[in-house]
C-alpha cells in the first residue's frame, strides 16, 4: 500500500514499525457541540482506511482522543450554567450517536485529555528541564519553536514565514510571538489541576503528544487528521514530542481535504455551517458517509442538496443490487451456465480492481467505481432468468466484502411484510393474471404510497421499501 505523506510531499510505500501491525493516531473532536460535516470527513475517511488495513490482514491499533477541557468547553459551560465535565460528557454521547449512525467503528482507545494530566505534566517538565520550554509568572508554560531547528517541516514553511503571522495577545507573557502554551495558569472560576507551575490546565497541542506516547509509544506509523490541523496543531505536536522524546514522532502524516458548501468553504461566519445531526435528520446518516468517501480523501469535496440526493440515489443502486441477489438465491438452480468461468473471472477482477485502487493512497473514488462495475456484472450475468446458486453465492461474498470495507450498505432491512400488504400483493398478482391492468396499477400505486415498491420479474414479484 502506498500513501501520500504530508511530511515528504510524496507517495511512499507503507512500511510499518512492526511488520503486520500499524499504529495510528487520529485527532478527535473538541466536545463542546455537535460534530459538523467538516468533522465527519476525517472520521469517515480514516475509519475506511482502518477497515481496509484490517481487511488486508494488518493488526490496527487505532487511537482517537476527545479534547474534554478547552476554552470553548469552559465558555459553553458558563453559558449553560454548568461545568466542563457535564458539557463534555453530553457531547461525547452525541458524538457516539452520530458516529454510530455513520457506521464508524470505535477506536481501540478513545482517551480524554483530562485522563492524561500526569503524562502531560511529565512531558512539559522534560521540555522545561531541557530548555525547550519556560514557565512565566502567571503559571503559563510556553514552548519555544526557535529552539527546534526543524520547526516548519510538516507545513513546509520556514520559521520566518510562520512567524510573520504570529502575535502576542494582551495578557500573554510569552517571549516570542511564535511561542505556544503547553500549560495555562488557572483563571478565577476555571477548572484546574495541580502542577509544578501552580494550578492550571493543559494547552491544546500537548494532549495529543501525551496520548500518543502513552497509548502507542514514542514513534508511531501514521498520524492523521484534517488539512486544517497541519499548522499549527500538528506542527506543534512534532516539535514538542521530538524535543521531549529524541525520536521521530510519526513516520507518515495523512490529511484529508476541506469541505465546501455550495462551492464555498464552510464557515460559521458565512452561515453555511451544518452539523451531521441536521443533515442526517433530512437525508439519513449513510448518504453522509457515502459523500465523505466518494472523492479521493485529499481532494476538496462539495456539499449541496443536489449532491447529497445523488448520494442517496447511488446507495439505492447498491441496495437494489444486494436485494436482487437475495431474491435470486430464492429461485436459484444448481446448474452453472456455460460461461460460468468467465463470469467468475469478471467478478473476481472487481475485487482486484478495488484492492488496486485502495492500495494507491486510499483511492476510495476508484474503489467505489469498482463496486459499481461489480453491480453491473451482477445485474447482467448473475441475476438472470435462471440464476446459478454458486454464482449468486460468490457474487454476494464479493459484494459484501467490498461494501463492508467502505462501511456502506449497513442498513439492510430483513423485515417481512405484514399480512395486509401481502394480501394486497396477492390481489395485484391475481388482477394481472386476469389481465385487469387498471386494478393491478391501482394496487401498485397504493402500495407505493405506503412506501412499498414492486418489481415484476420472471420469478414473481420483488419488493423493497423506499
Amino acid at each position: 500500500m502506498r500513501v501520500y505523506n504530508t511530511l515528504t510531499r510524496r507517495k511512499e510505500e507503507l512500511k510499518t514499525i512492526t511488520p503486520g501491525e500499524v499504529k495510528i493516531y487520529a485527532c478527535g473532536p473538541t466536545v463542546y457541540n455537535f460534530i459538523h460535516i467538516g468533522n465527519a470527513r476525517p472520521l469517515c475517511v480514516f475509519d475506511t482506511m482502518r477497515r481496509y488495513m484490517e481487511y488486508r490482514g494488518l493488526k490496527v491499533n487505532f487511537v482517537q482522543n476527545f479534547t474534554d477541557i478547552d476554552d470553548k468547553i469552559i465558555r459553553r459551560a458558563n453559558e449553560e450554567g454548568t461545568d466542563y465535565k457535564t458539557v463534555s460528557e453530553k457531547y461525547i454521547n452525541e458524538f457516539w450517536t452520530d458516529t454510530r449512525g455513520m457506521n464508524i467503528r470505535e477506536a481501540t482507545v478513545h482517551p480524554k485529555a483530562t485522563e492524561n494530566i500526569d503524562e502531560i505534566i511529565s512531558i512539559i517538565e522534560s521540555l522545561v528541564d531541557n530548555g525547550y520550554a519556560y514557565p512565566v509568572e502567571n503559571g503559563d508554560v510556553y514552548f519555544s519553536p526557535k529552539k527546534f531547528s526543524e520547526y516548519g517541516k510538516l507545513s513546509h514553511q520556514p520559521l520566518e514565514d510562520l512567524e510573520a503571522g504570529a502575535r502576542i495577545n494582551i495578557g500573554e507573557l510569552k517571549k516570542e510571538p511564535m511561542d505556544f502554551a503547553l500549560w495555562k495558569g488557572a483563571k478565577e472560576g476555571e477548572p484546574y489541576w495541580e502542577s509544578p507551575w501552580g494550578k492550571g490546565r493543559p494547552g491544546w497541542h500537548i494532549e495529543c503528544s501525551a496520548m500518543v506516547r502513552r497509548y502507542l509509544g514514542k514513534t508511531i506509523d501514521i498520524h492523521c487528521g484534517g488539512q486544517d490541523l497541519i499548522f499549527p496543531h500538528h506542527e506543534n505536536e512534532i516539535a514538542q514530542s521530538e524535543c521531549c522524546n529524541g525520536t521521530p514522532f510519526a513516520n507518515y502524516w495523512m490529511h484529508n481535504g476541506y469541505i465546501n458548501v455550495d462551492n464555498v468553504k464552510m464557515s460559521k461566519s458565512l452561515g453555511n455551517f451544518f452539523t451531521v445531526r441536521e443533515v442526517a435528520e433530512k437525508y439519513g446518516y449513510e448518504p453522509i458517509r457515502y459523500l465523505m468517501i466518494s472523492s479521493h480523501y485529499r481532494s476538496p469535496i462539495n456539499y449541496s442538496v443536489d449532491i447529497i440526493e445523488q448520494c442517496k440515489a447511488s446507495l439505492s443502486r447498491l441496495y437494489n443490487c444486494r436485494d436482487s441477489l437475495d431474491f435470486a438465491s430464492e429461485n436459484a438452480v444448481d446448474t452453472l451456465p456455460d460461461n460460468a468461468e468467465d463470469i467468475k473471472k469478471a467478478l473476481n477482477s472487481r475485487r482486484e480492481q478495488f484492492i488496486k485502487a485502495m492500495d494507491d493512497d486510499l483511492n476510495t473514488a476508484d474503489a467505489i467505481s469498482a463496486v459499481f462495475e461489480l453491480v453491473r456484472d451482477i445485474n447482467t450475468s448473475v441475476v438472470t432468468a435462471s440464476p446459478s446458486a454458486e454464482l449468486v453465492r460468490e457474487a454476494k461474498e464479493i459484494f459484501d466484502e467490498l461494501t463492508d470495507v467502505l462501511g456502506l450498505v449497513y442498513n439492510r432491512k430483513t423485515d417481512s411484510l405484514d399480512s395486509e400488504i401481502e394480501k394486497m400483493i396477492e390481489q395485484r398478482t391475481e388482477a394481472r393474471k386476469s389481465r385487469n391492468w387498471a386494478e393491478a396499477d391501482r394496487i401498485r400505486d397504493e402500495l407505493k404510497a405506503m412506501g412499498i415498491v414492486l418489481e415484476d420479474t420472471p420469478h414473481g414479484v420483488k419488493w423493497h421499501r423506499e
